[in-house]
């Protein structure tokens, strides 16, 4: 028997209750910390399959070994306008390596989409979300939203807005997660 608990006087019952207190808060900090890490990988991104402009359906899931940045916009949001620049250099840089953007426009419209893409023009798959199904799926309640999946299908990072700087952030945790 461990000398600690040898040597224990819990015959008062203050010494007891106060034993067993500072047991049950040890143990609801072992909880709480272990949670925290378990809450940045927020387990499996939901699967889903939308129509892309290119024609066909894209699933997420069919990308499971790649590294997966999924960016909900629109075409009247103008930090997506900003940041879709951005997106195409980190797309351009890392696609060799087993990396992919999936830009998911939210207009209900697709045509709008069209008419910015012929300004900013991408390479990567652009899906259109005209129900909200996928944007309700991924609780998404700002322009643009970012999400990045790992090789396995678990979801990495999840980032709300857009400001300058914030692609730096992108290519730090997309390269972290090829390395893995």
């Amino acid at each position: 028997m461990p000398l600690f608990i040898k040597n224990l006087d819990l015959k008062s019952p203050a010494k007891f209750c106060n034993f067993l207190t500072l047991s049950i808060v040890s143990m609801a900090i072992f909880c709480l910390s272990t949670n925290s890490f378990a809450a940045n990988t927020q387990g499996l991104a939901p699967d889903f399959t939308l129509g892309s402009k290119e024609g066909g359906n894209v699933r997420l899931q069919e990308q499971r070994g790649n590294v997966v940045l999924i960016n909900f916009w629109a075409s009247w949001c103008g930090p997506c306008r900003e940041e879709l620049p951005y997106l195409e250099e980190l797309q351009q840089e890392y696609a060799d390596l087993g990396f992919t953007i999936l830009a998911v426009n939210v207009d209900q419209d697709p045509s709008k989409a069209d008419i910015l893409l012929n300004d900013i023009p991408v390479s990567f798959p652009v899906l259109f979300d005209v129900n909200d199904d996928v944007s309700k799926l991924y609780d998404v309640q700002a322009m643009p939203t970012t999400v990045i999946v790992d090789r396995d299908g678990n979801q990495r990072l999840l980032h709300k807005g857009y400001k300058s700087g914030d692609e730096v952030k992108y290519k730090q945790a997309v390269k972290a997660l090829l390395r893995e």
